[in-house]
């Protein structure tokens, strides 16, 4: 027997009320994951951005410490050559006090002195008759002194800077208020 044809509209049955409420249960779920999803999401990426600014920051930190290695990291063995000039300036002061001094050994001077200045040793400019600065120079004895109270009256020893950085003050004598 033939079952009679059916209109296809017919077919279709209207869904009930549990099976709507299944549905909207089950986009409801979907849509809350589908936040959570986006959540995470957007916390995994700023903490992407978090580390990726980080380690940037971390690089340039890294070439400035890079940087200041390659410009201090012979500051101990500049600070020697310093003591070394020193002393040849000792030995040629006494060399001048018994007659003339070969040029040579004012060429060696010379060249020990360039040799430094191209590492970026300068020395300071610390003069007599200047103002005192602790931030330059070392007091090592005072003197009384009517004309220069507070300021420097002798030079010990000249002191340098490695580029930025004071390596040796220069050590000095200070003038003192005479007591009456």
């Amino acid at each position: 027997m033939d079952k009679p044809k059916m209109d296809p509209k017919d077919e279709l049955e209207a869904p009930s009320g549990e099976m709507l409420l299944e549905e909207v249960d089950e986009a409801t779920e979907l849509k809350k994951k589908l936040e959570d999803a986006e959540a995470r999401a957007a916390d995994y990426l700023a903490g992407w951005q978090r580390a990726k600014a980080d380690f940037s920051n971390y690089k340039k930190d890294e070439a400035q410490r890079f940087e200041e290695l390659a410009k201090y990291g012979f500051a101990d063995l500049i600070r020697e050559f310093v003591s070394v000039l020193d002393s040849f300036d000792l030995a040629i002061t006494a060399l001048e006090k018994n007659g003339p001094v070969e040029k040579g050994v004012y060429m060696i001077r010379s060249q020990i002195e360039d040799f430094l200045e191209k590492r970026g040793l300068q020395k300071l400019e610390v003069e007599v008759g200047s103002d005192f600065d602790p931030r330059v120079a070392e007091a090592v004895a005072e003197t009384e002194s009517e004309k220069m109270p507070g300021k420097i009256v002798g030079i010990i020893e000249p002191g340098y800077k490695l580029f930025e950085k004071i390596i040796r003050p220069a050590r000095v004598i200070v003038g003192k208020i005479i007591n009456k």
